[in-house]
């Protein structure tokens, strides 16, 4: 059996989206202090590194990253290898082979510049793209760049589509060593009651 981890290392300096809380952590106790454990706390934004929306993000009437059924976190998944130049369309997408396709990743090449500072140039998907995975009844769509909308994006509408219509999002997964095919998922969020997405240890099984 191949894994393929597909991660973000949660770490000071990791990448987070413009004006979202940077990732710290600190500590409670510490060995070397004299105290018998070492423990941890972290404070940081549920969208930082590889994470899952849920309905709540943008709904306040919609279901929170506790409520959401594991089954759009776990099971078959098919990768994509696309490389638009701005944005995913349909125009993209209905060339793809989707049979059987319950969830979807797409690889596009994205990466953070130097010193993890954030990278606003990513593949997003424009609404037609959103509507048409949404037709497929895709249990999950998942993508390497941070956001399925694009950066200055207002009314995030790949969001309202790919969540309104019972898609789990799943952002910021490192595909860059995944080759393009049929693989198991497992990306399970935290059971944050109340809150409107969580960090994921995601990884792919061959």
């Amino acid at each position: 059996m191949e894994i393929y981890d597909i991660s973000q290392t949660l770490c000071r300096g990791i990448a987070v989206w413009p004006g979202d809380p940077d990732f710290r952590h600190r500590w409670a106790a510490r060995i070397v202090n004299g105290e018998f454990s070492n423990v941890s706390a972290v404070d940081m934004c549920v969208h930082t590194g590889t994470h899952v929306d849920a309905p709540f993000h943008l709904n306040d009437a919609g279901t929170d990253i506790a409520g959401l059924s594991l089954r759009h976190f776990m099971g078959a998944a098919r990768v994509f290898s696309l490389q638009p130049e701005k944005c995913i369309r349909v125009a993209d997408l209905a060339p793809l082979d989707w049979m059987n396709v319950e969830r979807v990743l797409f690889k596009t090449n994205h990466r953070e510049y130097p010193e993890n500072r954030f990278n606003q140039d990513f593949v997003y998907f424009d609404i037609s793209a959103s509507l048409f995975l949404t037709q497929k009844g895709i249990l999950l769509v998942g993508t390497d760049a941070p956001s399925v909308d694009a950066f200055n994006s207002v009314d995030l509408p790949s969001h309202r589509i790919l969540l309104g219509h019972g898609a789990a999002i799943l952002e910021g997964a490192r595909l860059e060593s995944v080759p393009p095919g049929d693989y198991e998922l497992i990306c399970l969020p935290l059971k944050l009651a109340g809150l409107d997405g969580s960090p994921v240890r995601a990884i792919l099984r061959k």
